[in-house]
């Protein structure tokens, strides 16, 4: 399997080789040069399988410098249930009789759906770096559940270093607490003056200087990694198999999405051949995407006009991982992708698709729909009293979305994001109660704090990262 960049590049790279680099040398990101078809007789076979093993096989046909059985190795010390704590490691519940159901994603270490993910990739780092008898320093940026989980994937692993970039005082106290509470050496917190895109920002300009990220053996944990979002398309297999009982059938899913990745790792899946029906992507106040997908204009929006909102990992108002989207919506372009991408965004801070690129969106099953803080009270409010279930305020933008949604005879599954201890506050003003918390997480805010803020200055952090990394500048 080959990897080629959204913007052109036209070197080929095996996975093992962007699993440590991020972006592409010409600032695009890294998709397979073709996406392996899966037919009714491979999910027959699927069907069934423990979440590791499903991993193992999906993740197989697209990694084939790992030998089978170091990868094997890898899905079954990952997904386990002392990590996730239930056998199916992402259970599906139904809502009462209605269509929607919840695909639980959020019961690893840091109570968010970046665990699926992120616990893999610190597991597939440490197992390259070893190979390598190599080193790599993490730089990523994160609204408030990346980070979390990365550090805690990557917390003592040999030849891992992690600089994680956050929007200071824009995460809620439990995120924050996660975070800054890790006294681990090999981790370091960022706290940018600024919001979630400005973070990014720097991420993505200190990746493209090659020189430096070269010297300071740099990588990234964020969605631009391929390696992340690929591990993310295992759940939305295992959620089909557990909402229907033949491949005939079809779902529908609905993502919380912010910065597009989670979603998009559905879109794989979808183009793989899973029976997905619609991809409907649900957006906070920070509606960039759902303007998108009504208009056929991706307008970024500055840090001032991005709302601060009570579902904060979504108040984002750049999405790094949509350009994959766009590159497959483009009949992969890479030119043209280049162009919307890096000139017009760049120059005028939007594009606009031409009629016939905006017609072609309905053939990848994109939906869309926005949630606002009352939406969110009142859907935590009405899925307690109604159904029993307590889900946080970006799963409740999914479901407040995806109610919009149903289609009769088509399950519509909503990705859970996170567990609602994460957001009490709102919690506490839509239900009058505390959520319910970990018994290993009570008292987490209290902790002592390690953490340095930081104007949104590139230079300021990458002297920060090469004064800890023992590398020369």
């Amino acid at each position: 399997m080959q990897y080629l960049s959204t913007r052109g590049d036209p070197t080929p790279k095996r996975f093992c080789e962007i699993l440590l680099e991020g972006l592409a040398p010409d600032g695009g990101l890294y998709l397979p040069a073709e996406y392996p078809k899966v037919d009714d007789e491979t999910l027959s076979k699927w069907r069934g399988l423990s979440y590791a093993d499903l991993a193992f096989e999906i993740l197989s046909l697209y990694i084939d410098d790992i030998p089978a059985a170091d990868l094997k190795a890898l899905t079954a010390k990952t997904y386990t249930k002392a990590v996730f704590g239930t056998d199916a490691i992402v259970p599906v519940r139904q809502l009462g009789g209605s269509g929607l159901f919840i695909e639980a994603l959020s019961n690893g270490p840091t109570l968010a759906f970046k665990d699926m993910a992120m616990q893999l990739l610190g597991n597939l780092f440490e197992y390259e770096l070893g190979r390598r008898g190599e080193q790599l320093n993490i730089l990523g940026a994160t609204s408030g559940d990346t980070g979390s989980a990365a550090e805690y994937a990557m917390r003592g692993k040999r030849g891992v270093r992690v600089f994680m970039l956050s929007p200071h005082g824009r995460m809620s106290p439990f995120q924050q607490a996660q975070m800054f509470s890790l006294q681990d050496e090999n981790i370091h917190n960022i706290a940018v003056e600024g919001v979630f895109d400005d973070a990014q920002d720097i991420v993505k300009a200190v990746s493209n200087d090659l020189v430096f990220k070269r010297a300071q053996k740099i990588g990234t944990v964020n969605s631009i990694n391929w390696a992340r979002l690929l591990a993310q398309v295992v759940y939305y297999f295992a959620g089909y198999f557990q909402a229907t009982k033949s491949n005939a059938e079809q779902v529908s899913f609905t993502v919380p999405s912010g910065n597009f990745g989670n979603v998009c790792a559905g879109h794989v899946a979808r183009m793989m051949g899973l029976p997905i029906k619609h991809l409907v992507v649900a957006t906070n106040e920070n509606d960039v995407l759902d303007e998108f997908f009504r208009t056929g204009t991706y307008r970024v929006r500055k840090g001032a006009e991005t709302h601060e909102t009570s579902s904060p990992s979504m108040d984002i108002s750049k999405a790094s991982n949509f350009e994959r989207f766009v590159f497959d919506l483009l009949g992969r372009d890479g030119a043209r992708t280049r162009e919307l991408f890096s000139t017009q965004i760049e120059r005028q801070g939007a594009f606009s698709l031409s009629a016939d690129e905006f017609a072609r969106i309905a053939r990848f099953g994109f939906q869309s729909g926005r949630s606002t803080h009352a939406d969110r009270v009142a859907t935590i409010r009405s899925t307690w009293e109604n159904h029993g279930s307590m889900i946080d305020t970006h799963t409740a933008d999914g479901v407040k979305v995806a109610a919009e949604r149903v289609e009769a005879g088509v399950p519509m599954i909503v990705l859970e994001t996170a567990l609602p201890a994460k957001f009490a506050e709102t919690i506490r003003e839509a239900l009058g109660r505390e959520p319910e918390r970990p018994a290993g997480l009570a008292g987490i805010e209290a902790l002592p704090k390690r953490f340095t803020v930081m104007p949104p200055d590139v230079a300021r952090v990458k002297t920060y990262i090469a004064q800890h990394t023992g590398l020369a500048a």
